[in-house]
């Protein structure tokens, strides 16, 4: 394999789809947004892309099958909506410059050949979290950026990049006449943040007027919160710990002495 390619399981015809891509990055928000995104909606899987600039290895699943890292095509045919979703998600973001590049080129060209007129990528944004994540919108579109901002998100700060697939996206987006529109959600980053995702699926509701059950999101933030909560302890259990040795070293040093 020389340069990417997507391999179309199935000729699909598409209601005014929007793409909502979302790839494994800072923390893992893109991921779980889509992937909670397919399994609510029982998205059907259409199209497979593979690129050399993926990480050079296979996957092996527990029957000990073998496959290429790859991103995948999801649909939804929203019948009650005036959208279909084509939902973008994968193992993984090309590992070069020129990689991102052509992932991204090829992601749109196909996206465009399928009428997709609106691009909308979602990722993280590092940032400290006080109560609910924020989403944080930047956009192509004017018209765009006040419907996400209606919708719940907030302006971008000035001068903020977006890196990656979900940036890389939004730029070449324009030059090929689509429009495009990115929501992060505010993320420590450290580990999968699904309290971030839940915010970014609220935009995305509003903004495309569809509805989904957020009932499983919720449950894997508990047990997000659960786990967040077990480490805090680990941690302070090792500090104590090492406080008490230190204790007993300074002890024994002064008994000797």
């Amino acid at each position: 394999m020389k340069k990417t390619i997507i391999i179309e399981k199935e000729k699909v015809e598409l209601k005014n789809p929007v793409l909502v891509e979302g790839l494994p990055g800072l923390g893992t928000v893109g991921k779980i947004v889509t992937e909670y995104l397919i399994k609510e909606t029982k998205a059907e899987r259409f199209a497979e892309l593979y690129s050399p600039h993926f990480s050079y290895y296979v996957l092996v699943d527990r029957r000990g099958n073998v496959r290429l890292l790859r991103n995948e095509f999801y649909l939804w045919r929203n019948t009650s909506g005036e959208n279909d979703l084509v939902i973008l998600t994968g193992d993984s973001q090309a590992q070069t410059i020129e990689g991102q590049y052509e992932v991204a080129d090829s992601i749109l060209e196909f996206a465009k050949a399928k009428g997709v007129r609106l691009v909308v990528t979602v990722g993280g944004y590092r940032d400290k979290v006080e109560g609910e994540p924020k989403v944080i919108a930047a956009s192509t579109s004017p018209e765009v950026l006040r419907k996400a901002i209606e919708a719940g998100a907030v302006n971008s700060p000035n001068g903020s990049p977006v890196v990656g697939t979900a940036g890389l996206l939004l730029g070449l987006a324009r030059l090929k006449g689509m429009d495009a529109l990115c929501l992060l959600g505010e993320t420590l980053g450290y580990m999968p943040d699904p309290k971030a995702a839940k915010s970014v699926l609220k935009v995305l509701m509003k903004l495309l007027n569809f509805t989904i059950d957020l009932t499983g999101i919720e449950e894997e933030i508990s047990r997000s919160e659960e786990t967040i909560e077990r480490i805090r302890e680990m941690e302070l259990q090792k500090r104590l710990t090492l406080q008490k040795k230190r204790e007993l070293e300074k002890e024994r040093i002064s008994y000797i002495g």
